[in-house]
């Protein structure tokens, strides 16, 4: 099979500005990224920015670069932007490996594509991994998935999904993880079917995304079936903060 990974990376953000351009290890954060999906089996990477300043330095490394525009509302739709200019095609697959995520493991970019280049009916694949602690379960930084017998989504939510109604009926059992189902947390990699794309930025934002702030409900919504299966290895956390990366600067200098 063939597929294409796209990298969006965008210079302004609110916690952490410049953030693809933060230096790790002697490299860009954005250059361990391209690497990464370099490795996996994609027969294109691109990096997908609206700053110059990206897209220089990802020259420099030779990364294939689309300059984008900067005022999409999400990132599907810079996505999109990328797809058409560059004329793929409807049934094309391409894969979203975010520019702060220097340790993606390339077997899980892999992964992602061939879970959607084998289910037909899907228009998405993603990953989920086991939630084994009641913190996470309860967080809502933490978004839940629940997945039908053949692995396509059923829901996607910042609430514990499902809710253990009989240890949660009182308070008291609030405070340990529930026993008799996988609950599972969403791992945001995603592969596309590029018809779905162009579809996605012509659907107006559904009551569901805008409730949870879950762009994936948009697509639910408007009837787009998303497959799910649990990620072939842990993936390593991104970098949301400057903590995140001293935190992954100490990992890199660890392993040598």
């Amino acid at each position: 099979m063939s597929f294409s990974v796209i990298i969006p990376a965008r210079f302004a953000s609110t916690r952490f500005p410049g953030k693809p351009l933060a230096d790790l290890a002697g490299k860009p954060m954005v250059q361990h990224v391209y690497e990464k999906a370099c490795q996996s089996e994609a027969a294109r990477v691109i990096v997908a920015t609206d700053d110059q300043r990206i897209a220089d330095v990802a020259n420099s490394f030779g990364a294939e670069v689309c300059m984008t525009s900067a005022d999409h509302p999400s990132g599907t739709d810079r996505l999109q932007e990328v797809v058409a200019s560059l004329g793929f095609y409807a049934d094309d697959i391409v894969v979203n490996v975010q520019g702060d995520e220097p340790l993606v493991p390339p077997r899980l970019i892999n992964q992602v594509a061939h879970n959607l280049q084998a289910e037909l009916d899907a228009s998405i694949a993603t990953l989920s991994e086991p939630i084994e602690e009641i913190e996470a379960l309860l967080n809502p930084n933490v978004v839940k998935v629940v997945s039908d017998q053949r692995g396509m989504a059923m829901y996607f939510s910042r609430a514990p999904m499902p809710w253990p109604r009989d240890q949660f009926a009182t308070g008291e059992g609030r405070d340990q993880m529930p026993q008799g189902f996988d609950w599972q947390r969403h791992i945001g990699i995603y592969a596309y079917r590029v018809k779905l794309l162009n579809d996605f930025v012509k659907w107006p934002p559904a009551p569901l995304e805008q409730t949870e702030c879950l762009e994936q409900l948009r697509a639910m919504w408007n009837g787009a079936r998303i497959h799910v299966a649990e990620a072939d290895e842990q993936p390593p956390a991104g970098v949301d903060t400057p903590e995140d990366l001293e935190r992954i600067r100490a990992y890199l200098e660890a392993a040598g």
